[in-house]
């Protein structure tokens, strides 16, 4: 698809490409939102999932939580791998590839009979979305000019918002009218118009000297994150990050990690250039954007229980409850790049970083009566703060490396996200879990109770909730305790988060560049000097 030079009247990319790059934009939107979509219709499931057949599929609480972290450890693992395949193959073939896999592993999701078919199936899953989501961002900074970047970004940082916020409802909608399994087969549909639109829209796109390839170094990538990773989350599920196992396998993965950064600054041809870490905006944007998701995917995760485990609301009115999440993203993430004009990436990030953490902190106010108008105004101003710090900061780190290597900078981006959320999860929820526990073992232990029944129903205010079920009236003096030992968790949980996000804001208050050197480039370095490369269209 590659125009001659005559033809390209748009900086590197050709004309053809440049007219429909709002359609094309479009297309990438609708396979980032199933793999976001996806992830927080799971959310919702939970419950269902965990009961018995036929209503779902009588999974454990370690079951449950794997259903999530076999896709999370797959999908971090192969983020990197999968970025720089997209840079070599061509990020068009690996976006197709993923979005089929991703369809594929989603009906056998559905279709499965037992949890551990669901934990198998899920890891398929993240597979295929490892595929999708660093090529979607690569695709679009090789259709749009620099200068229309920051924009397009914001719009597809909102597109993820709109993801995280939309899922909830479709789950309990879907729920509410179906079987369980609809969480999954939903996107099929939504799968095979992407997959038109990807062959009929978009073009392709490659690094056009990718140089060798560098198989030790893509193992390592591979190897390190994967036990990062598992650690991380075991970590979480063990709230004990001092356990040997978590040990063994979070430090190997971070031992592993150095030995990838060594080996890629002596590599003659490294996967990635570890020069780029140098640069101040590179570094700063990727610990914020770690940061931030570490303090919001943490919350989210005991939102959701508070809404509906202590306040009472159903799976749908819990996903209506966090549409205002997505609206302030809808709204603003598009239209950041005029605040970073006028104040400066650094201001801009810095602000809504505080404003995460202020967010954070209302939690402390609420209880069990709270008017629900308040926690509506949190989760507005969450958003808010959210769009003004993903598209900067993504905008930074795109734009701090040359186009050919998209793939790779979308790679980076979108694997300190994954395991900056990860790790928000699992400190986060591990402490949770644990002060819960605190509030409620004088309680537990008031009944006479076998010792495994009452540990497993201190893990949760869901485990504490469902033994008062099954205990009928005797258990009914635990509902309220139970509520109440889960907002004191809460309340400690948010401090932890509240401090997090504080600290992201320090991080891009002194890294992050100012306000613009240049009109026309949004703040950001400008653009990487690569003049003896040649020009690389978006239909290369």
């Amino acid at each position: 698809m590659s125009a001659p030079p005559s033809e390209t009247a748009h900086g590197t990319v050709p004309e053809n490409v440049y007219r429909r790059r709002w359609v094309i934009l479009g297309a990438l939107m609708l396979s980032l939102l199933i793999v976001v979509l996806d992830n927080s219709i799971l959310n919702v499931a939970m419950k269902t999932i965990a009961q018995p057949a036929p209503t779902g599929l009588g999974a454990g609480q370690s079951e449950l939580e794997w259903s999530v972290n076999s896709y999370t450890l797959v999908f971090a693992g192969l983020l990197f791998t999968a970025g720089l395949l997209g840079d070599r193959l061509g990020r068009r073939r690996v976006l197709l590839f993923g979005l089929a896999v991703f369809g594929a592993g989603s009906v056998c999701a559905a279709l499965a009979t037992s949890p551990g078919q669901l934990v198998a199936f899920r890891a398929v899953m993240g597979l295929g979305g490892a595929f999708v989501m660093p090529a979607t961002l690569a695709i679009l900074m090789n259709v749009f000019e620099r200068d229309e970047q920051p924009k397009a970004i914001g719009i597809w940082a909102g597109g993820v918002g709109l993801g995280i916020a939309i899922g909830p409802v479709t789950g309990g909608v879907l729920l509410e009218h179906f079987w369980w399994g609809s969480v999954f087969l939903v996107n099929v549909p939504i799968v095979l118009v992407a997959l038109a639109a990807m062959v009929l829209l978009v073009p392709e796109s490659r690094d056009p000297r990718p140089g060798r390839l560098d198989p030790p170094g893509v193992l390592l990538s591979i190897a390190g994150l994967v036990l990062l990773v598992y650690g991380i989350i075991k970590g979480g599920q063990l709230a004990d990050f001092t356990d040997p196992e978590v040990l063994l396998t979070g430090g190997g993965g971070l031992a592993v990690l150095v030995v990838f950064v060594l080996h890629e600054r002596r590599s003659d041809h490294p996967a990635i250039d570890v020069s780029y870490f140098r640069n101040p905006a590179f570094s700063a944007a990727v610990a914020a954007i770690a940061l931030v998701f570490f303090a919001l995917m943490g919350v989210t995760f005991f939102a959701v229980f508070y809404m509906q485990s202590v306040r009472g609301f159903t799976a749908l009115e819990a996903g209506l409850l966090m549409v205002p999440l997505a609206v302030s993203q809808l709204i603003f993430a598009p239209r950041a790049r005029l605040a970073v004009d006028r104040f400066g990436a650094k201001a801009v990030c810095a602000t809504g970083m505080t404003g995460i953490a202020a967010g954070m902190a209302a939690f402390l106010l609420f209880g069990r009566t709270t008017p629900i108008w308040a926690l509506e105004v949190v989760f507005f101003v969450q958003g808010t703060a959210m769009a003004h710090i993903m598209p900067p900061a993504t905008v930074s780190i795109m734009q701090s490396l040359p186009r050919e290597k998209a793939g790779s900078g979308s790679a980076v981006n979108n694997t300190f996200r994954q395991v900056g959320g990860a790790m928000g999860v699992a400190v986060l929820g591990s402490l949770l879990s644990a002060r819960y526990r605190e509030g409620i073992e004088g309680h537990l232990r008031s009944l006479p109770l076998p010792e495994g029944v009452r540990h497993a129903a201190g893990e949760s205010i869901e485990g504490t909730l469902a033994l008062a079920s099954r205990l009928g009236p005797a258990g009914r003096q635990l509902v309220d305790p139970a509520k109440d030992a889960f907002i004191g968790a809460m309340h400690v949980t948010v401090l932890g988060s509240a401090a997090v996000a504080l600290l992201g804001a320090v991080v891009v208050a002194v890294w992050l560049p100012g306000r613009p050197r240049t009109e026309g480039t949004h703040g950001q370095p400008p653009e990487p000097e690569d003049a003896a490369k040649p020009p690389v269209g978006a239909g290369r």
